[in-house]
Parts: C-alpha cells; structure tokens; sequence
C-alpha cells in the first residue's frame, strides 16, 4: 500500500442513500410482457411456430414481474434474517475474508 493511498471505510449510511432498480425492472417487464403477449397472439393466429419461444419470453416477464412486485411490497425497510451474516468491510489488505481467512 502506497503511502498516499487512503482506504475508505463504510460509513453506514449506505442502506439510506442506496438506489433501487426495482421500478425500472418493473417496467421492463411489463413491456416485456406486452410485447410477448402480443408476438405470442400473433404467432399463434398465423399458424408460425415462433409462437414458443415468445411464450418462454412471456412466462420469463411474467415471473420477473412477481418477482420485482414481492420485493417492492417488502419495502426499503427489510433486513434479512439472522442466519444473513453481517457484512464484513474491506480492510484494504487484499486478503480473502471467510472461512479459510
């Protein structure tokens, strides 16, 4: 480490100042979702068997979509439970941080 170097440490004000994609997710999938529902009815009436692979695409939204939902109703105040350990900061020494170290 160089001697002008300076390591910073969390402060802990991360979880208030921290940015969520969830509403952008949200919105991708509902696109997501308008889209293969449309390319799955287009598809399926013209007798084309790309009618498949947009259900997959569909189905892929579709549980994205309860997926972000689930997450946004938890709110910015869920913390996980005890067996979550608490995260350990960086010292700056490069070692591997765990079991072995």
């Amino acid at each position: 480490m160089l001697g002008s170097e300076v390591i910073v440490m969390r402060t802990g004000s991360e979880p208030t100042t921290a940015r969520s994609p969830l509403r952008m997710r949200l919105w991708l999938s509902l696109w997501g979702t308008a889209w293969a529902l449309f390319g799955l009815v287009a598809f399926a009436v013209n007798g084309r068997p790309g009618w498949a692979a947009c259900g997959v695409v569909l189905l892929i939204a579709v549980t994205d979509l309860c997926v972000v939902t689930y997450r946004m109703r938890q709110g910015s105040r869920y913390q996980p439970g005890r067996e979550v350990p608490p995260y350990e900061p960086d010292r700056g020494d490069r070692r591997p941080r765990g079991p072995s170290g």
